[in-house]
């Protein structure tokens, strides 16, 4: 396989954690110095919380598709690959669920319904693709170990 047909989903990968190490640099810490977000710092400081996660799970995700450019798709690697990114995903949702009522409180305060819907959204979408990524270990291990017989076989 050729380097680059994977090399679209790197560039996405790449802008995406861009945007949100941007966000997470420039764009909160002028919202949070605010004088007028007293209420809602504990929200926006919490925004800083699951990005550790997600941006482990776009490092693996480049390591994922690094080990399919190199013909080693099937392999225990890219397993443990899909298990780091399972497992951020359930966390970045458990910690957008566990805010879920803080964010219903200044949703309700500022009748902004479409902030705790897109909460919910992020939170739906982080479990998404936990479990995508559930599936994606098993059938990688199913295929890893259809290998290795294959490979025992004389």
């Amino acid at each position: 396989m050729k380097q680059g047909s994977t090399l679209f989903l790197r560039l996405a990968i790449i802008l995406i954690g861009l945007f949100v190490l941007t966000l997470c640099v420039y764009v909160l810490p002028l919202i949070i110095n605010d004088d007028n977000t007293g209420f809602y710092k504990p929200l926006l400081l919490g925004l800083y919380a699951p990005a550790l996660p997600f941006f482990w799970a776009l490092y693996h995700s480049l390591k994922l598709l690094g080990y399919i450019d190199a013909n080693n798709a099937f392999s225990s690697e890219s397993v443990k690959a899909f298990k780091a990114i399972k497992y951020c995903g359930i966390i970045i949702g458990i910690i957008f669920a566990l805010a879920s009522p803080y964010v219903y409180k200044v949703a309700d305060m500022d009748d902004a319904p479409g902030v705790l819907l897109i909460h919910l959204v992020i939170a739906g979408a982080s479990f998404v693709i936990a479990a995508f990524s559930a599936l994606m270990q098993k059938l990688v291990q199913s295929a890893v170990d259809i290998k290795s017989e294959n490979d025992l076989t004389v």
